[in-house]
């Protein structure tokens, strides 16, 4: 193993020891309370109600409790391509169920928002608090107490995180992520790209921006660019949650059926075993999620998603760990933003497998942990390809790649391995200062960009920034410094509206950078941006004593974020907090949720756990 990920997860363990040690004395006790199912906890009436809605056999079963159920927790709805392919899930997996003596039920749904259709709309202010509703309805689905194995049902930003944390209260039953798989490629990003910039310079017509739009999001499937939809898919893998193979194969493919298939078959074999979702998600795992992150130039949403999963295990990390594994994980992928192909070219070339073996190899993945497939191959099983078996043609089966000896991928250009990566360094780096801390994603940056000394422009809102470049009021060197964006103040939305304005004075010559106690998320672009800002600007934070004029400094290959003003004036100077409008599309429903949020390092969670108050 390399010695940096050797150190940080001795750190990480060793931060984490009073609180992991709770957090499994906790689901000690629920294990406790375990019959041969859970259902033989359950009173009569109880088990009436549970068994009142099926039918045939699955009711004898049910009645009996001699049998696993499987809870199926899904995100399913027909309006977002993501979520539309697990309409038919539950009848595949409940069918899968009976073949093997046992039953399925759907224990609840969550919601599954899309930023893509909140973007710059007042419902964007709600998608990052959308993640712990779903953790919350999630354990609201699972508390009938009537399930023996967890399969659970989601793709995109929030909802993964979410339903892990969820399902994370209930470690002590075995679960299994299914996901859905990526759409079919349509225009290429960089084409959608540079389409939308055009339209931002007043190049482009709105119909041409639309058409260009549906070519590129045109089917079902996850989005195919590499944000935090497929940054979550590629992290459950490595992290030993789903069947091998499962992350980006098609939602329609006949593997798809297979693979979800299989991940019945083996969540009823943990239910019958001592493996639990608690006994899988430990430090290991959690450095290996973020090994992989950097590795793929993953998205930047995990830098807050990922502390708040990790804690729901009673696992401490913060901005330091990212920033130490990064400095020994080398970037071994080309996804668009930082680069040309889509998800789908990255698992033509090898994938998430190829990933695996390769980190695997050069010692910066943890091989011995537990996964759902049991056993004692531990994270290699995941360094294999899935294939439909040739004797059945329904069945999954896995075989070492073709080009495992070679060493080489598919496509050259898209993976590499470690050895020839495309930087020795990971895909982020944390940079601070006197205006704090932020995260910033270079993977997208060009070497040139990624250092930018400038006057600063303060904005109060992302659509200020619009109004004044299309006022032709930027055409000059500055650093934006977008405040009252973080949690607190509205939800912490993504701020996407800005990459094509900055994009554009970026390629007209122009030194351009992002401040923003917001977020940006794993679509972040070419110009270099310090998000997530913490403390953010209603905790007070440096950043809303900058004043325009004041020169900014964003260094990243230095690790650096600061303002060129003496430590007294900056003290004496009054912290800016725009005033917000909370109210309409529903955003006065989350004014707890607002009031109770912790800073983005710690993961911008909305609710407390005993067990947690240790970390």
């Amino acid at each position: 193993m390399n010695s940096v990920i050797t150190r940080v997860t001795e750190r990480i363990r060793a931060k984490s020891k009073v609180s992991r040690a709770a957090y499994l004395a906790h689901m000690d006790r629920a294990a406790t309370h375990r019959n041969a199912t859970r259902r033989q906890g359950l009173s009569c009436s109880n088990l009436a109600h549970v068994a009142a809605s099926a039918s045939g056999s699955d009711k004898i079963w049910l009645a009996q409790t001699k049998v696993p159920n499987i809870g199926i927790v899904t995100s399913y709805n027909d309006m977002l391509s993501a979520h539309q392919p697990y309409a038919r899930f539950p009848d595949l997996i409940k069918k899968t169920a009976r073949e093997n003596g046992a039953t399925a039920q759907v224990a609840g749904g969550v919601p599954a928002m899309c930023d893509g259709v909140t973007q710059g709309q007042p419902g964007m202010e709600m998608s990052l608090f959308s993640r712990d509703i779903i953790a919350q309805a999630t354990a609201i689905s699972l508390s009938h107490d009537a399930f023996d194995a967890v399969l659970l049902l989601g793709v995109c930003d929030k909802i993964v995180p979410g339903l892990f944390i969820g399902a994370l209260a209930f470690g002590h039953l075995p679960a299994i992520f299914v996901p859905a798989g990526p759409m079919a490629s349509g225009l290429a990003n960089s084409e959608k790209a540079a389409v939308r910039q055009r339209h931002a310079q007043g190049l482009a017509t709105r119909e041409e921006l639309l058409a260009a739009e549906m070519s590129a999001y045109h089917g079902i499937g996850t989005c195919t660019f590499y944000g935090t939809a497929n940054s979550n898919q590629l992290m459950m893998e490595v992290m030993g949650l789903h069947v091998p193979g499962a992350a980006f194969e098609h939602p329609d493919s006949p593997l798809r059926d297979a693979l979800t298939a299989e991940a019945t078959r083996r969540v009823l074999s943990l239910a019958t075993s001592a493996m639990r979702l608690a006994d899988v998600v430990d430090e290991r795992c959690v450095v290996n999620a973020i090994v992989a992150l950097l590795a793929s130039g993953g998205s930047t949403n995990h830098t807050i998603h990922l502390v708040a999963m990790a804690a729901a295990a009673g696992i401490s990390i913060d901005w330091d760990d990212f920033a130490e594994l990064s400095s020994v994980v080398p970037l071994m992928a080309r996804i668009y933003p930082n680069g040309e192909a889509d998800i789908n070219v990255f698992h033509a070339a090898g994938g998430t497998a190829y990933l695996i073996r390769e980190l695997l190899h050069a010692g910066l993945l943890h091989a011995d942990v537990n996964t759902v497939l049991g056993g004692r191959e531990g994270l290699n099983a995941y360094a294999r390809d899935a294939q439909l078996s040739q004797l059945s043609g329904a069945n999954v089966t896995w075989k070492d790649s073709v080009i495992a000896p070679e060493r080489v991928s598919g496509h050259h250009d898209v993976l590499r391995p470690a050895a020839t990566a495309f930087s020795h360094e990971g895909g982020m780096r944390l940079v601070t200062g006197n205006l704090g801390r932020a995260i910033v994603k270079t993977s997208a940056v060009k070497p040139q960009h990624r250092r930018v000394v400038a006057p600063a422009i303060v904005f109060e809102t992302q659509e200020a920034l619009q109004i004044a470049f299309k006022a032709g009021e930027l055409n000059r060197d500055f650093v934006a410094v977008v405040i009252g964006q973080g949690p607190r103040a509205n939800g912490m939305p993504e701020l996407h509206k800005l990459v094509p304005p900055l994009g554009s004075l970026q390629d007209q010559g122009f030194h351009v950078a992002l401040v923003t106690d917001g977020r940006m998320s794993g679509a972040s672009g070419k110009v270099p941006a310090a998000i997530h800002v913490s403390p953010e600007v209603m905790r007070d934070g440096p950043i809303g004593r900058v004043r325009t004029g004041d020169i900014i400094t964003l260094d990243a290959e230095a690790g650096i974020l600061s303002v060129d003003v003496s430590e007294a004036e900056l003290n004496l100077r009054s912290v800016t907090k725009p005033a917000t409008d909370q109210h309409g599309m529903g955003r006065e429903l989350f004014a707890g949720q607002r009031d109770r949020a912790l800073t983005a390092e710690q993961g911008a969670a909305t609710f407390s756990i005993k067990y947690l108050e240790t970390i």
